[in-house]
Protein backbone atom coordinates (compact mmCIF):
# COMPACT_ATOMS: atom_id res chain seq x y z
CA UNK A 1 0.00 0.00 0.00
CA UNK A 2 2.46 2.90 0.95
CA UNK A 3 4.51 1.44 -2.11
CA UNK A 4 1.50 2.29 -4.57
CA UNK A 5 0.83 5.49 -2.45
CA UNK A 6 4.67 6.54 -3.30
CA UNK A 7 4.22 5.76 -6.57
CA UNK A 8 0.99 7.69 -7.27
CA UNK A 9 2.58 10.41 -5.47
CA UNK A 10 6.01 11.07 -7.23
CA UNK A 11 3.64 10.64 -10.45
CA UNK A 12 1.36 13.12 -9.57
CA UNK A 13 4.33 15.24 -8.98
CA UNK A 14 6.28 14.83 -12.06
CA UNK A 15 3.01 15.95 -14.07
CA UNK A 16 2.62 18.65 -12.13
CA UNK A 17 6.13 19.92 -12.80
CA UNK A 18 5.76 19.00 -16.60
CA UNK A 19 3.16 20.79 -16.69
CA UNK A 20 4.44 23.67 -14.96
CA UNK A 21 7.24 24.08 -17.28
CA UNK A 22 7.52 25.82 -20.37
CA UNK A 23 8.47 25.07 -23.88
CA UNK A 24 11.88 26.35 -25.10
CA UNK A 25 9.95 28.01 -28.08
CA UNK A 26 8.07 30.11 -25.24
CA UNK A 27 11.37 30.59 -23.80
CA UNK A 28 13.07 31.81 -27.31
CA UNK A 29 10.26 33.91 -27.86
CA UNK A 30 10.81 35.70 -24.54
CA UNK A 31 14.24 36.10 -25.00
CA UNK A 32 13.75 37.41 -28.64
CA UNK A 33 11.30 39.69 -26.82
CA UNK A 34 13.65 40.69 -24.27
CA UNK A 35 16.83 41.37 -26.70
CA UNK A 36 14.26 43.66 -28.83
CA UNK A 37 13.51 45.66 -26.09
CA UNK A 38 17.15 45.75 -24.60
CA UNK A 39 18.30 47.40 -28.46
CA UNK A 40 15.60 50.11 -28.35
CA UNK A 41 16.70 51.25 -24.93
CA UNK A 42 19.86 51.50 -26.26
CA UNK A 43 18.82 53.38 -29.14
CA UNK A 44 16.83 55.89 -27.18
CA UNK A 45 20.15 56.08 -24.87
CA UNK A 46 22.52 56.78 -27.84
CA UNK A 47 19.90 59.28 -28.93
CA UNK A 48 19.98 61.51 -25.05
CA UNK A 49 23.65 61.07 -25.70
CA UNK A 50 24.06 62.88 -28.94
CA UNK A 51 21.28 65.51 -28.45
CA UNK A 52 23.76 65.73 -24.82
CA UNK A 53 26.63 66.25 -27.19
CA UNK A 54 24.77 69.10 -29.53
CA UNK A 55 24.03 71.03 -26.34
CA UNK A 56 27.64 70.88 -25.02
CA UNK A 57 28.70 72.22 -28.54
CA UNK A 58 25.75 75.15 -28.10
CA UNK A 59 26.45 75.82 -24.69
CA UNK A 60 30.10 75.91 -25.78
CA UNK A 61 30.02 78.17 -28.72
CA UNK A 62 27.99 80.44 -26.28
CA UNK A 63 30.21 80.63 -23.87
CA UNK A 64 33.09 81.29 -26.51
CA UNK A 65 30.83 84.69 -27.84
CA UNK A 66 30.48 85.77 -24.21
CA UNK A 67 33.98 85.61 -23.61
CA UNK A 68 35.20 87.67 -26.90
CA UNK A 69 32.09 89.96 -26.21
CA UNK A 70 33.40 90.86 -22.70
CA UNK A 71 37.01 91.26 -24.11
CA UNK A 72 35.59 93.89 -26.46
CA UNK A 73 34.45 95.40 -23.67
CA UNK A 74 36.96 95.13 -21.10
CA UNK A 75 39.79 96.72 -23.51
CA UNK A 76 40.41 100.22 -23.05
CA UNK A 77 38.88 102.36 -25.59
CA UNK A 78 41.83 103.89 -27.59
CA UNK A 79 41.18 107.59 -27.16
CA UNK A 80 40.11 109.72 -30.59
CA UNK A 81 42.20 112.77 -31.51
CA UNK A 82 40.11 115.35 -32.06
CA UNK A 83 41.10 119.23 -33.83
CA UNK A 84 40.91 120.85 -30.14
CA UNK A 85 43.19 118.23 -28.47
CA UNK A 86 45.94 119.34 -30.68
Amino acid sequence: MRNTFAVALMLAATLGLAACDKKSEDKAQEAAQHTEQSQEKMNEAQDKVNDAAKENAEAAKAQAESNEAAAKEAAPAAPVATPESK
